[in-house]
């Protein structure tokens, strides 16, 4: 099975909408599935959040494996202060992964962005897989 990452636009009370359906669901006694959604406010959030930079920085982490900051920012050709906040910014929200030994990895192999429009039941959906 897919470890995936959902990444949504939406109101904070979608996350609390969530809760709630988990909540029903072990109350009636039916078997939870892993849910991860990293839930930003807005488009602009999300457009900060994950910059062409930083889809780069998770691409070639995802292919790299598990790796020092200092050997990602040579592979991406950036700077390491940029790369180090960059890495900082993504393992806080949960994007990627650090271990005991400062190594960075991507968990996922699948991010799932979403776009919520209020007061409509259409969803936008896009998909990026990461090999």
């Amino acid at each position: 099975m897919p470890r995936v990452l959902e990444i949504r636009v939406g109101a904070p009370g979608d996350a609390l909408d969530r809760f709630e359906a988990a909540w029903n669901r072990v109350a009636e006694g039916r078997p939870m599935k892993p849910l991860r959604v990293l839930t930003l406010d807005d488009m602009p959030a999300l457009l900060r959040t994950l910059s062409p930079a930083r889809c780069t920085l998770v691409e070639t982490l995802r292919k790299a494996g598990a790796i020092s900051i200092y050997e990602l920012s040579k592979r991406l050709e950036r700077n390491y202060k940029n790369v180090h906040s960059d890495v900082t910014q993504l393992v806080a929200l949960g994007v990627i992964d650090r271990d005991a030994d400062g190594l960075v990895s991507v968990p996922w192999d699948l991010l799932r962005a979403e776009l919520s429009f209020q007061g409509t039941r259409k969803r936008n959906r896009a998909l990026t897989r990461i090999s």
